[in-house]
């Protein structure tokens, strides 16, 4: 198993359940590095060949190719494999959290009723008010049981608990001992570009557990920083998390469409891969509120995953959409972020999509030198 910090929510795993935890890493990682690959050689050496034959030409868009390579019997083997992976990924964490929970609930008021000292504490602000949206409600992204905002028991933290374990193991450990790979990378990227900023109101959107957040509140002590979400059991989770590591956070359950926050009352606005979890809609009204929220000359930064350079490439990401219920990810694939942003009130000129790659030291944090993320920045 990969390094994973033993934080105050982190659920005791038995023998065996830490065995099949890293059983299933480790089929992941086959499925991933050995399996996985096949599908491109699939693609030159059988899918375009059988289309080429039939219609004079490769194939032209992503509706084509996904039309003739889901009925290659290869594809259907990986994908199937994959699509159980996941699904035994969630069974395997949440068996021991089902068992502990009641302890988990009761660490968690605890840690929140924890008293620090002046400035030193964090809080945690729920709204039973705030709607979920349809696309949350309609499917459990990434097949996660109930979502990231289902309640089953009162002062519900299982849906956190879950989902910080599943990531790691979702990722194979790439996202670093505390899942801060992206907090880690959208930090750095910030530094390079903007040196002589130093915010003192940072808003992170689609926070979730905070795992990002938390990143940033170590990274700029001197600053405010608020986590926002819709789901209130990733919220409560997210703040014991972060009191059990000493770092002072504000979470806030609202919704990143309309946050009902005072405008202008943020100097940074950053969301880790949140855009590709909401809808054609959602994504304008997201940068509309980010836009209203900024202080003057604010900067917002939506750091998203790219998806492929190229027709195969696009494909396969876009597997996550169909079989992980990651339902609006594959119209990301040819959206144009920037024109979303001007669509949202941002000025073209002080708009633009950065395509980064910060070089870590790869044998130390797992994180993937050839991978480049897309940032969208604006600034007010």
């Amino acid at each position: 198993m990969s390094d994973f910090t033993q934080h105050g929510m982190v659920p005791q795993v038995t023998h065996d359940e830490r065995a099949r935890q890293s059983f299933v890493k480790t089929f992941r990682a086959h499925l991933s590095g050995k399996v996985m690959p096949g599908n491109y050689q699939v693609f030159q050496k059988r899918v375009v060949p059988r289309f080429q034959a039939q219609h004079g030409r490769p194939p032209e868009d992503e509706r084509e190719l996904r039309a003739v390579m889901t009925q290659d019997p290869y594809y259907q083997f990986w994908s199937a494999m994959q699509r159980r992976s996941q699904e035994m990924l969630w069974e395997s964490v949440i068996d021991p959290t089902e068992r502990q929970l009641p302890e988990l609930i009761q660490r968690a008021k605890q840690l929140a009723d924890r008293k620090r000292g002046k400035g030193q504490a964090g809080s945690l602000h729920l709204d039973p008010d705030v709607a979920v949206p349809r696309y949350h409600a309609a499917a459990d992204i990434h097949l996660q049981p109930g979502g990231y905002h289902t309640d089953f028991v009162a002062d519900d933290v299982a849906a956190g608990v879950v989902y910080d374990k599943g990531i790691n193991l979702y990722m194979g450990g790439a996202l670093g001992p505390e899942n801060n790979a992206m907090g880690d990378l959208l930090v750095t990227y910030f530094r390079e570009k903007y040196p002589a900023r130093q915010p003192k109101r940072i808003l992170d959107m689609g926070c979730a557990i905070g795992n990002s957040t938390v990143v940033w509140a170590r990274a700029f002590p001197q600053a405010e920083v608020h986590g926002i979400d819709v789901g209130a059991p990733v919220l409560r989770y997210a703040h014991a998390r972060a009191e059990s590591m000493n770092v002072p956070v504000h979470f806030r359950q609202a919704n990143a469409e309309d946050t009902k926050l005072p405008a202008g009352s943020f100097d940074l606005i950053i969301s880790h891969i949140m855009l590709h979890e909401t809808s054609k809609s959602a994504i304008v009204n997201v940068m509309r509120e980010s836009l209203r929220l900024l202080a003057p000359n604010g900067l917002m930064l939506h750091l998203e995953i790219p998806r492929g350079d190229d027709l195969m490439e696009q494909f396969m990401h876009n597997w996550e959409s169909y079989n992980n219920n990651e339902t609006f990810a594959r119209y990301m694939t040819g959206l144009d972020l920037k024109a979303v942003a001007v669509k949202g009130g941002f000025v073209p000129a002080k708009t633009r999509v950065d395509h980064y790659s910060p070089g870590y030291d790869v044998a130390k944090t797992n994180y993937s030198e050839s991978f480049i993320w897309k940032i969208l920045v604006g600034e007010k």
